[in-house]
């Protein structure tokens, strides 16, 4: 009996593993970013650590991955549940420290493909735990499926073809895109909201100073009717979320402009998403170039899309020659489109028909 709870806690935990490090590995910069906002100085204040953010990311996919492999086949049994006791302690920690101080919104423990709030996602670190905690004691019961030769042989293979994946999805674009820019989705649907939808609700909390001390009240004490107080400050806390369209903070702006809407009816519209060009690739720059060229012949409407300044964008619109404008946007966003930096991404009447890394500029469709 006993065994056999080893080995569906054993199961449970590897299959965990296994889809978390999956829906990471086949796009790893999402991660990165994740990282970057955790070390960011609201959160973790580790800010000498953003440089470092894709390395972390990419140790991280592979760490938990090749844990949730290796159990699974039982190899190097009490060394994988050791290690995974560790991540998972780690990952507690984290979830805890975003769902009490409302720091991080969504963890991304299951990349784009799953949402989980904070406390969902600390929960099901709990479980984990206590899972992992239960194959510690029976760690004995863990042996590999076949042969510690076979075992061995399946982790090796596993982690060469998962740092494969990994190197191919850097040099290019997300294997599978769960995001709300995947191609064939629509971004003015994707940014309606229902008539029906939940709405948000808040809570405010006041500060006054009544009497020389601070106090703090709700909104029906009514602070500011109380004679003498002085305000100090107002909180405010969000009680339910409401509904959030999947596309909310798209815009399309041009010299302080909002022309989405314009845009969003052109039946051929490419874009040139450049989220930073201070880390724009000079190789990319010089492909979008002809690219571009040839998508004017076609009849398209070209634009940069960047969050960038329009200065830094004249200089390199006039060093590599470029006969486009330039749109701006939110760089979270503009990192949401597209994991490249030059991406290009084509569109009809606002649905995405196309998506492509810089260093497929040449293989791009032009219908």
């Amino acid at each position: 009996m006993m065994t056999m709870i080893t080995h569906i806690a054993r199961i449970l935990v590897a299959v965990t593993f296994i889809f978390s490090g999956f829906v990471k590995l086949v796009d790893p910069m999402g991660s990165a970013y994740k990282f970057e906002e955790y070390f960011g100085a609201d959160v973790l204040n580790l800010e000498f650590l953003i440089p470092f953010a894709l390395q972390f990311s990419i140790l991280l996919i592979l760490a938990e991955i090749m844990l949730g492999v290796t159990l699974l086949v039982g190899y190097k049994a009490k060394f994988t549940v050791w290690s995974l006791f560790v991540i998972s302690l780690l990952f507690l920690f984290l979830t805890w420290y975003s769902a009490f101080f409302d720091k991080v919104t969504d963890c991304g423990c299951f990349g784009d493909a799953v949402k989980l709030t904070p406390w969902e996602t600390f929960y099901k670190n709990v479980i984990l735990i206590f899972l992992i905690i239960y194959l510690m004691f029976r760690v004995y019961d863990i042996q590999p499926l076949s042969s510690e030769v076979l075992a061995k042989r399946l982790s090796l293979g596993a982690l060469f073809l998962f740092s494969g994946t990994i190197l191919y999805v850097l040099m290019y674009l997300p294997l599978i895109d769960f995001r709300p820019y995947a191609i064939g989705k629509n971004i003015p649907e994707g940014m309606m909201v229902p008539d029906d939808a939940e709405k948000p609700v808040f809570e405010d909390t006041w500060i006054y100073n009544v009497n020389g001390e601070d106090k703090t009240f709700s909104t029906d004490d009514k602070p500011w009717n109380i004679e003498g107080a002085t305000f100090v400050d107002r909180k405010t806390r969000t009680l339910v979320e409401g509904y959030v369209p999947p596309i909310h903070d798209f815009s399309m702006e041009r010299d302080g402009e909002d022309i989405t809407d314009l845009l969003m009816e052109k039946e051929r519209l490419m874009l040139i998403i450049t989220y930073n060009l201070k880390l724009t690739s000079e190789k990319g720059l010089a492909r979008i170039k002809e690219l571009s060229e040839r998508a004017m012949e076609k009849g398209y409407t070209v634009y940069g899309f960047s969050a960038s300044t329009l200065e830094e964008f004249e200089k390199i619109k006039e060093q590599y020659e470029l006969d486009f404008d330039l749109l701006f946007c939110d760089e979270t966003t503009l990192k949401t489109i597209i994991r490249s930096n030059p991406g290009i991404v084509t569109l009809n009447k606002g649905t995405i028909t196309g998506k492509w890394s810089w260093r497929q500029a040449d293989k791009v469709t032009l219908e």
